[in-house]
């Protein structure tokens, strides 16, 4: 009988012990990240069967088990996921919108500054000093443009330097979880299959760690190892086995750093689609969602700008006599050729339409039957079965692909805009270049009876007329009948019989003017080129008059207007990912808690469940002294 308490003594004495050991475990380890309590787990021995019935013999320690619930941590790592990617693009998205929606340092205080410099020369077109204000705030506008769209290229740069760090780090993790995979398994062998706890809670909290990085699943087999896979299931770890990920140029745009995965000798790119979770998830779909489109919306207004600017600067004359130039230099169509492409295909593409722009690339590419130009931000294309040229182009939002050398399943892609807010400049330095004045002077002749009138005319849109400076005549038949002759050099000229209407436009030589009121016998009108227009400022006033014309958005936007449209477009953008972010946030700091009211270290109970056992194992040491106290009387009996 002393033997039988004896055991069931020590074993509830080593019972105890693990229980201590295991509480102690806990405490220690309360402030250890991923590490879920353990408790020991206890089963009854068998009994012994006696006349009196089963008597018990003990009890044992079947197994330490973690307190882990595996549904809360499955959503768990989908919640993280989801709130990294928020957190990364809020961050990135936000300091585009600090920039764009600066009062002082956006575009719209040097958009004003430069037409009021133009309205300046307008109000004196003779006086040197505010031609060349015109000149300075034309270069302040483009330095505006270029320090904001360089700003734009470091984010760029900046996400090509974060992606590539996140890969080595991904990479790392993935390593330490084959590693892991394999530590687990021999282990739980060399353990008769019963569960290595802190490595498993080891195990999991590096794929907490990866899937802050990248969207993250995972796959349980039989024998206990994990299997990730990212993306859209390429797999990363299986088993004790890893593939890597790698930043590579992007095919379709080397400048951008996109992410393959390694398989043998070859990188295959996972679709920047696909990696829709963690902070790599975030930077991406900031680069590809947001800005790419506000990159190409400020070179927009940078390119229609000079364009329109310069159309109409063109139909000017300066101060010495000569038609406008081109007051901005317009930057051209960024064309970048497929990594896959062979390196003498090439295609010749340009601005046909500068209203008709919008903020997205463009992709040209051909199947072998169809020459296809799709609009990137929303695959809208069209298609011809005929190589565009010159005679007869592709056209899609006013880009016109006229020329292609291009083999079958190659593709080429177009950024009209990309590089207008970069190579935006003012091509004029000499005041004098300035086209204030209108390009020809009407008049009527001194001798002339009636009450008719001749308006000051404008120019006729580009392309200019050869025969634009050219003097006219306009002479109303004697006797009077209603009609008038034009004499003079152009085409259609001379020009006999017309027919008088009052106020309606007459346009020769790419010039139109106005005739009203009723002139009588004889009465002469002229034009004549504007060779001394210093005080001229009639095409000053049309340049001024740009800043409120619609210009953009096939002629329903202004500059001011469309760049305001972006502003407010990334500061909505920016609040919205701002509350979905703390959403997000609250949302897995819940989770947490929720597991960690479960899984986690709770130091008042485990104080309590100290001194519980502690008792425990007192209690199991008298049984072992009352054992011993019973042997020695039976040892006594005579």
């Amino acid at each position: 009988m002393g033997s039988s308490i004896l055991d069931i003594g020590v074993s509830g004495l080593l019972t105890a012990q693990n229980q201590l050991l295991t509480t102690s475990h806990n405490i220690s380890n309360v402030a250890t990240p991923g590490y879920n309590r353990q408790q020991v787990i206890l089963n009854a021995n068998m009994p012994q069967a006696s006349g009196a019935g089963f008597v018990g013999r003990g009890v044992h320690s079947t197994t330490v088990q973690r307190i882990y619930n595996q549904f809360l941590a499955s959503q768990s790592l989908q919640i993280q996921t989801q709130s990294k990617s928020l957190d990364s693009h809020y961050a990135q998205i936000q300091q585009l919108d600090n920039m764009l929606g600066d009062a002082t340092s956006g575009l719209s205080p040097a958009l004003q500054n430069f037409f009021s410099a133009v309205q300046d020369v307008a109000t004196n077109p003779s006086v040197v000093p505010s031609r060349q204000a015109m000149i300075s705030n034309g270069e302040a506008l483009v330095a505006r443009f270029q320090s904001m769209d360089q700003r734009m290229l470091q984010m760029r740069e900046g996400i090509n330097s974060q992606v590539t760090s996140m890969v080595v780090e991904v990479n790392s993790l993935a390593g330490q979880l084959a590693e892991m995979n394999q530590k687990i398994t021999l282990a739980e062998g060399a353990a008769s299959g019963q569960p290595a706890n802190d490595m498993l809670d080891r195990r999991d909290e590096l794929i907490n760690q990866l899937s802050k990085l990248i969207n993250t699943d995972t796959v349980r087999e039989s024998n206990g190892v994990i299997n990730v896979f990212v993306g859209n299931g390429q797999a990363l770890v299986v088993g004790s086995n890893t593939l890597s990920l790698k930043a590579i140029p992007s095919p379709d745009s080397p400048t951008n750093l996109t992410i393959g995965l390694v398989s043998r000798n070859s990188t295959i790119q996972i679709p920047e689609n696909q990696i829709t979770g963690g902070a790599l998830g975030g930077l991406l779909s900031f680069r590809s969602d947001t800005l790419g489109s506000a990159q190409n919306a400020l070179g927009r207004v940078a390119i229609t700008l000079a364009q329109s600017f310069n159309a109409q600067h063109q139909l000017g004359v300066d101060l010495n006599g000569d038609m406008g130039v081109n007051f901005f230099t317009v930057p051209s169509p960024r064309i970048i050729s497929a990594l896959t492409n062979d390196s003498a295909s090439n295609i010749a593409a340009s601005i046909s339409d500068y209203s008709a722009l919008t903020a997205s690339d463009y992709q040209f590419s051909y199947d072998g039957a169809n020459y296809t130009l799709t609009r990137l931000s929303d695959n809208t294309s069209i298609s011809t079965l005929v190589a565009p040229s010159g005679g007869a182009p592709l056209t899609l939002d006013g880009i016109s692909v006229t020329g292609a050398t291009i083999l079958t399943n190659e593709r080429f892609r177009i950024q009209p805009t990309i590089n207008g807010a970069k190579d935006i400049a003012v091509n004029i330095a000499d005041t004098t270049k300035i086209a204030a004045a209108g390009a020809n002077r009407t008049n009527a002749a001194i001798t002339n009876t009636g009450s008719g009138k001749i308006s000051a005319g404008t120019v006729n849109p580009l392309p200019l007329d050869p025969n634009l400076q050219q003097p006219l005549s306009i002479t109303f038949h004697t006797p009077y009948d209603g009609q008038y002759d034009v004499a003079g050099i152009g085409t259609g000229l001379p020009a006999t019989n017309q027919a008088y209407t009052d106020g309606a436009d007459i346009s020769f030589n790419g010039y139109t003017f106005q005739i009203s009121g009723s002139p009588a016998a004889g009465d002469i009108f002229g034009i004549a080129p504007n060779f001394n227009g210093s005080a001229d400022n009639r095409n000053a006033l049309l340049l001024g008059a740009l800043q409120t014309r619609n210009t953009l958005e096939n002629g329903t936007a202004t500059y001011q207007s469309t760049y305001g449209q972006l502003v407010s477009q990334i500061g909505n953008k920016t609040r919205e990912l701002e509350v979905t972010s703390k959403s997000q946030a609250n949302f897995l700091t819940q989770i947490e808690n929720t597991i960690q009211s479960s899984s986690g270290v709770n130091l008042d109970e485990e104080a309590a469940n100290l001194m519980r056992f502690q008792q425990a194992y007192q209690a199991s040491s008298k049984i072992i002294e009352m054992s011993n106290t019973l042997f020695d009387a039976i040892l006594r009996i005579r």
